[in-house]
């Protein structure tokens, strides 16, 4: 399963790792790709994971989830 999160709050590469962290720690995400430019993110799961925890994992270092569509 691949999801696309748009992400308000990033402003630099510092940002982009930051998000690949929190995302990488979500379980069942197997790879992440951040694209600072346009404020998303890839992830590709191997197990359904809730937007919700998504979500929460984005918040939980202060950046704010926008929109979430499954692809």
């Amino acid at each position: 399963m691949k999801k696309k999160i748009y992400i308000e709050g990033m402003t630099c590469e510092h940002c982009v790792k930051h998000v690949k962290e929190a995302l990488g720690e979500v379980a069942g995400v197997i790879s992440t790709e951040v694209n600072l430019a346009e404020k998303y993110a890839f992830i590709e799961t191997d197990t359904e994971v809730q937007d919700e925890e998504i979500k929460n994992a984005i918040e939980e270092i202060d950046y704010s989830v926008t929109r979430i569509e499954n692809l």
